[in-house]
């Protein structure tokens, strides 16, 4: 079993390499399936003029785009995010009233107490050590802040991410399945994990709420399948195999969506929690 470091050096590994590039390439694919997730949270977060917000796992910057809009002149907005070549990508929006660093949000040296709202799109799944990042952003907060961010509930209430793999990986080799505290895409899907992890952080008892909407994969089959290789768990996988278990699998994908192909697009179902938390 790894450490809590080593599944940090791990995260910062993939995302400041492979993982950084592949959701470069898959980025504006990313945006519309993930856009409806994004404006709930947004919406819930209810960033108002004046405020100052930490944007975790910030990305591009998109997120914090927004949220720099509606904190205003007046309020501030901190994006960080693991990986250099995205917040090189955020800074190149030169917000006025926003700031991008390159760190860790489990031992990023934030400021005490400074923070209204400390805000992700689905960026608290990957922390090595969720309740030292949890402990740390509420460290961040005023008495009077709040926590809100989206994550993904488990993998058999998502289609959009299980028909796929389920399809491809009889054709692929054998891989390591992550474990049930390893950070990960659906490492927060299980609600009982999550409010743990925010109680041993110290703060005040969460809300949950779900989110369902479908998510949209591509506009036609040949489209979703050519960018199965882009980003996501399966082009990890894809990376590892022969062409001719890529080609297996990619037809297997095939197979497996063409019943969910309509005139609109491939679109599947997916499932969030939206969380909210006080900080104490």
């Amino acid at each position: 079993m790894k450490s809590a470091a080593q599944l940090a050096a791990d995260q910062a590994a993939f995302w400041n390499g492979p993982g950084g590039k592949m959701w470069l390439a898959a980025y504006d694919r990313i945006q519309r399936g993930i856009a409806g997730f994004g404006d709930a949270t947004l919406e819930a977060a209810a960033a108002k003029p004046g405020e100052k917000a930490i944007d975790v796992g910030c990305g591009t910057g998109m997120t914090t785009g927004r949220l720099a809009a509606a904190v205003g002149p007046q309020g501030h907005v901190l994006g960080v995010d693991i990986a250099e070549a995205l917040v090189e990508a955020a800074r190149a929006q030169k917000l006025a009233n926003a700031t991008f660093a390159v760190g860790d949000a489990t031992t990023y040296a934030f400021e005490a107490g400074s923070a209204d709202l400390v805000f992700s799109r689905f960026g608290v799944m990957f922390f090595g050590d969720p309740v030292a990042a949890f402990k740390n952003l509420r460290r961040a907060l005023k008495p009077s802040g709040r926590l809100v961010f989206v994550c993904w509930r488990t993998p058999q209430e998502n289609p959009w991410g299980l028909v796929p793999m389920r399809a491809a990986l009889p054709h692929l080799p054998p891989f390591e399945r992550p474990g049930p505290e390893d950070p990960g895409q659906y490492a927060f899907g299980d609600r009982t994990r999550v409010e743990r992890i925010l109680k041993e952080s110290g703060f005040g008892a969460p809300t949950f709420r779900p989110l369902d909407q479908p998510n949209l994969l591509g506009r036609d089959i040949p489209d979703v399948i050519e960018n199965l290789g882009k980003f996501g768990p399966l082009a990890r996988l894809f990376a590892e195999a022969t062409p001719e278990q890529v080609a297996k699998a990619k037809t297997a994908v095939a197979e497996a969506l063409a019943p969910h192909a309509t005139p609109d697009g491939v679109r599947l179902a997916a499932a969030c929690w939206l969380v909210s938390a006080p900080q104490h």
